[in-house]
């Protein structure tokens, strides 16, 4: 299998990893009890969030840019962790080139790439996170530090 099959085939899977992990929060209203009374869909849904939370000590939920915060922080991080396989995966075909410098130039351009990608990341969260607390500190009414 050459390279770009590799690749090819990892951006899919990423892809569809992706997809399933958003598509994930639906499965959880495929059990759902009686309606209640009253109130469409979302009525429902919030109705039994509030009866599983409110046991669980979870009464109010966080602001929206705190989720969002949350959401990309998440995202950049499981981003970090595709970046660790693909410089481990850089590194054993490295290892295995046997000499061969065709090989060994392939896997530092991949090692190399996989370095700019992960200092796009974190600039990328350290954008994210300066300017989320900006907008906490701005809806809040403290002062931002």
């Amino acid at each position: 299998m050459n390279i770009r099959t590799l690749s090819k085939t990892a951006i899919r899977t990423g892809i569809l990893l992706v997809a399933s992990i958003g598509v994930s929060p639906l499965t959880a209203f495929a059990q759902s009890a009686a309606a209640p009374s009253g109130g469409g869909f979302a009525d429902r849904v919030k109705q039994g969030v509030s009866a599983a939370g409110t046991p669980a000590g979870l009464t109010s939920s966080p602001p929206l840019e705190t989720l969002i915060g949350n959401i990309i922080s998440t995202v950049l991080g499981f981003l970090g962790v595709i970046l660790l396989g693909y410089i481990l995966y850089a590194g054993f075909l490295w290892m295995t080139a046997g000499g061969d410098s065709k090989k060994v130039e392939t896997a530092t351009t991949m090692i190399r790439n996989a370095i700019i990608g992960l200092l796009i990341i974190v600039a990328a969260y350290a954008i994210t996170t300066f300017v989320l607390a900006r907008l906490t500190a701005t809806s809040s009414g403290a002062s931002a530090v």
